[in-house]
């Protein structure tokens, strides 16, 4: 009876018509692509979170998310005891929600396993009960034959990774040789793991941002310190599952936490050229010139090292512009800066040239 009585709390909860208004995200685009907002770990009821599935997707449409992902634990229901084990539910759950919302809901769980291997998400999976298995080998190679994409998540972990370094073990050199592992999270919740960059380029592996929220969304996320939740963007042909899951696979990505981009440089820098746009000097008194630089994207963009003759730092807010004063010589050579909030390695930052604009 108890039993029952909490399944139907939960599903009048999650039917509650969704409230609240949609944001609209202003991202860079990459030429020829759709810049899709993505959240590829979530958790509900089904495993160790706290909401019903539909309620995941109220969050991410809200969020102005694309697509999400739930990806409850298989090896790890602690309410067993009250909600029958269905490793497939939450998608089932959520799946008309979603459609009736425009959010592409991408079938996925978590393989909950020690380090190494540590925890992998199984994502465009058909059937995740088929994955319940003892051999991780088989699990993956199972989920494979399912056509997934398969992210390892929180590499640095502490309570799996206690010095907090993300590191290969055979087990992870052996899914890469087989092709069967596809990207790795670079930030998780409220971590990034600097030494991923490397990872993924190194090994043409896709970078993953996630939430991975277990509680509700605006709680965990949308405080000055955290204004939204960390998301992947990816850069799809269109916006259907098909290129989605087409663009995962070709690691066309970037992870968009706090105030900060982190993507491979032949990502970042056109990304960076569609949204900050220098204007036509507005004044020139023959020693130096005065023109805006403008921003289009919520991403505030920090410019820092700027050469001799020109402000050697410059602060450009999300969705807003500036007034630049740069010696009268910067009308013929480009003016060099690092972007130290858009993040191309563990220690690398974009490398871009600021020019003002000809009549």
């Amino acid at each position: 009876m108890k039993n029952k009585i909490l399944l139907g709390t939960l599903m009048l909860l999650g039917t509650m018509a969704l409230s609240g208004q949609r944001a609209i995200l202003n991202v860079p685009e990459l030429p020829g692509y759709v810049t899709l907002k993505c959240d590829f770990h979530s958790h509900t009821v089904f495993s160790d979170g706290l909401v019903w599935p539909t309620i995941r997707i109220e969050e991410a449409w809200r969020d102005g998310l694309d697509a999400i992902s739930i990806t409850d634990h298989i090896e790890y229901t602690p309410r067993k005891l009250y909600i029958p084990v269905d490793h497939n539910a939450a998608w089932k759950i959520a799946k008309t929600t979603a459609d009736n919302f425009n959010i592409i809901l991408v079938q996925g769980t978590e393989i909950t396993r020690k380090m190494p291997p540590g925890h992998l998400n199984a994502l465009f999976i058909t059937d995740a009960d088929s994955l319940n298995r003892p051999d991780f080998m088989e699990v993956i190679e199972a989920a494979v034959s399912q056509g997934a994409f398969i992210q390892w998540n929180h590499p640095g972990w502490k309570n799996q990774e206690p010095d907090g370094i993300p590191k290969f073990y055979p087990v992870h050199l052996e899914l890469i040789a087989k092709g069967w592992l596809h990207g790795i999270e670079y930030f998780n919740e409220h971590e990034h793991y600097p030494l991923v960059m490397d990872m993924c380029r190194d090994n043409k592996l896709a970078v993953i941002g996630n939430s991975d929220v277990h509680g509700i969304i605006s709680e965990e996320f949308g405080t000055p310190e955290d204004v939204h939740r960390p998301m992947t963007f990816v850069f799809a042909k269109e916006r259907t599952m098909e290129s989605l899951k087409e663009a995962m696979f070709a690691g066309r990505t970037a992870v968009w936490y706090g105030n900060s981009l982190a993507a491979f440089e032949e990502y970042a820098a056109p990304l960076f050229r569609s949204v900050v746009t220098a204007g036509v000097p507005f004044k020139d008194d023959g020693k130096a010139i005065w023109f805006e630089l403008s921003n289009s994207s919520d991403i505030p963009m920090e410019l820092t090292g700027g050469p001799e003759g020109a402000p050697a730092e410059l602060r450009l807010p999300a969705s807003g512009m500036i007034v630049v004063k740069a010696d009268r010589k910067y009308l013929s050579e480009p003016m060099p800066y690092n972007v130290s909030n858009i993040i191309t390695g563990s220690n690398s930052v974009l490398r871009v040239e600021i020019k003002p604009a000809v009549k």
